[in-house]
């Protein structure tokens, strides 16, 4: 079947039925692809050994994004691990370590700041096109399922932190580089991973950065608020 995802056709080929329904708000009527996304036998052995609690169908899935991704180069895009808000047009990209409160801080968006939503709550993909940077939703979008099939500008990325008290920093070209290097999945192949960095070194120094040193409360929105949209906060729900 052929998916419309992140402005590509691409053609998946899977054997269980799992991917099918997992994907099925991106299918698509077109019969020609840019890509096709398969998994080779011995690959799906050697994810079946590290993911021994899943069903067959998960495992065939995370192979399939994973080959989806390592051809994304070839068309200016690569996957960044984040929580992706789209606000008033915008995209803002939230990042950090597993469990460093991505998904805490984009839920309190939600709860304060209407009108914001979640473009993709874990693995969006990124495109460059025209000096922009595009955050695109994908079905992969995390264990809390949040994300939609839409697409934003970028406009800040921003880096958790958690702390007692709520402050943010803006980052240099060079921390921001040092820090978002982990968020990305980098292609084994070498000419698509020296694509990706090049895609990364234009995100960093085109898009401005931050990081946020925060705790669990409406304070916390309003520090990035103010930092990433640069207008005064004020509660608007």
């Amino acid at each position: 079947m052929i998916y419309k995802i992140a402005g590509l056709k691409i053609q998946i080929n899977n054997k269980y039925k799992y991917t099918e329904r997992f994907c099925e708000k991106y299918l698509t009527d077109e019969t020609t692809c840019d890509l096709i996304a398969d998994v080779t036998d011995e690959e799906f052995e050697r994810e079946k050994l590290a993911s021994k609690d899943f069903s067959d169908g998960y495992v065939e899935n995370i192979c399939l994004y994973r080959s989806l991704c390592r051809q994304l180069p070839d068309f200016d895009r690569f996957l960044l691990h984040s929580a992706v808000l789209e606000y008033d047009g915008k995209a803002y990209a939230f990042l950090g370590h597993s469990g460093a409160g991505k998904s805490t801080h984009t839920s309190l968006w939600l709860e304060y700041v209407q009108g914001s939503k979640i473009i993709n709550g874990d693995k969006p993909i990124i495109e460059y096109n025209g000096g922009k940077f595009i955050a695109y939703g994908t079905p992969w979008n995390g264990k809390e399922g949040r994300g939609y099939n839409g697409n934003a500008e970028i406009a800040g990325l921003c880096f958790i932190e958690q702390a007692k008290d709520n402050r943010i920093e803006k980052l240099s070209i060079a921390e921001t580089a040092n820090r978002i290097f982990t968020q990305v999945l980098l292609p084994t192949d070498e000419s698509n991973a020296v694509k990706t960095l090049e895609l990364i070194d234009k995100l960093v120094r085109s898009v401005p950065s931050y990081v946020l040193y925060c705790d669990v409360s409406e304070d916390a929105v309003k520090t990035s608020y103010e930092a990433l949209v640069g207008k005064n906060y004020r509660r608007n729900i």
